[in-house]
């Protein structure tokens, strides 16, 4: 009884694989020196390859479904083996099997900035993160390429070179969308896209086919995100130039007006004091004069009766002349009233 065991033990009727769920991508059908059976059974399940290797070289590939092993099922193997008219039982073979589900929720981002060409800044350098979905296309192509002969190929073992690919592209998806970088943010879907087939034919070289790609965040790196902010700040400035002057000069008004009330230096010194520009100050200088002409108009200068009052008076109209208070036409016409008044 304990031999007819050990010779059962030496023979495969069934060759299976149930994924655990471990993201393993390719699995070695674990022979332990046993043999094959003629007639023995494959089973595929939905979602998996299997692959018939003899001696390094790739055999026959079968998709879904329960395969009787024979000579009509295994032409290639057959042809290694020069099986051609007796097949020989029990025979030796490596047998992987390849997931082909979906590789769901795979993250990629760039750990530091990437440069890319930008035509409406020329260089920048801006971080992106998303995910992205693949699955095994090609088992041939992805057991010579990648997972060879290995126990166990997971996931994990090709993340990190995946992710490089994605980031590999990032500069040839937005020159590829030709979308400028202001407007990245605004069109993820194009970028994505453009990033998606430009990445594709390397996820191809490896047996993977690139099902999705989805950007989640595009950004620039703090200190130039700095210099954009500026430059749109500017950018809506100079879109109505006469606007914001008005409002700044409108704020500054009140405190020049305290200046002036409390026997300040002056408008020129007001001005530099709160830090106008030269077109802020000459808004504030027509300003005030036109106020000041208005307090004149309304308070005319005392009627002077003596030669010396109406000289003195009129060397005042000078010092204010002189600080900007009166403007030429304002001190011209008050000269000439108080001269009139002499003769």
């Amino acid at each position: 009884m304990a031999l007819m065991d050990f010779i059962k033990k030496q023979f495969i009727d069934v060759i299976q694989w149930t994924e655990d769920g471990d993201g393993t991508l390719a699995f070695r059908f674990p022979m332990s020196g046993m043999e094959i059976q003629n007639g023995g059974q494959l089973v595929v399940r939905e979602s998996q390859v299997a692959v018939f290797v003899n001696e390094g070289q790739v055999a026959d590939v079968f998709g879904p479904g329960t395969h009787r092993l024979t000579t009509q099922t295994l032409p290639v193997l057959t042809y290694l083996k020069n099986w051609d008219k007796l097949f020989e039982s029990p025979f030796k073979s490596d047998v992987y099997f390849f997931s082909t589900r979906q590789q769901i929720d795979q993250r990629w981002g760039t750990s530091q900035p990437v440069a890319i060409r930008d035509k409406d800044f020329g260089a920048v350098r801006l971080r992106a993160f998303g995910n992205y979905a693949y699955r095994v296309a090609d088992a041939k192509v992805f057991h010579s390429q990648v997972s060879g002969t290995r126990e166990r190929y997971t996931v994990q073992d090709l993340e990190g070179q995946l992710r490089g690919l994605m980031l590999q592209h990032i500069s040839d998806a937005v020159a590829g969308s030709g979308t400028p970088f202001l407007d990245l943010a605004a069109n993820q879907v194009e970028f994505a896209s453009a990033l998606k087939e430009a990445t594709a034919p390397a996820f191809a070289a490896l047996g993977l086919e690139l099902l999705s790609v989805t950007m989640q965040n595009v950004s620039l790196p703090e200190e130039l995100q700095k210099i954009l902010d500026q430059r749109i700040g500017m950018g809506i400035i100079g879109q109505n130039m006469g606007q914001f002057m008005q409002y700044q000069a409108a704020q500054a008004l009140p405190e020049m007006a305290k200046g002036v009330g409390n026997g300040g230096s002056g408008i020129a010194g007001e001005a530099v004091g709160l830090g106008a520009g030269v077109a802020l100050g000459q808004t504030l200088a027509q300003t005030l004069g036109q106020g000041l002409a208005g307090v004149g108009a309304a308070a005319p200068a005392p009627a002077a009766s003596k030669p010396d009052d109406i000289v003195a008076l009129l060397e005042k109209l000078g010092d204010l002349k002189a600080k900007g208070i009166l403007t030429d036409e304002e001190f011209a016409a008050k000269k000439a009233d108080l001269l009139k008044k002499l003769g």
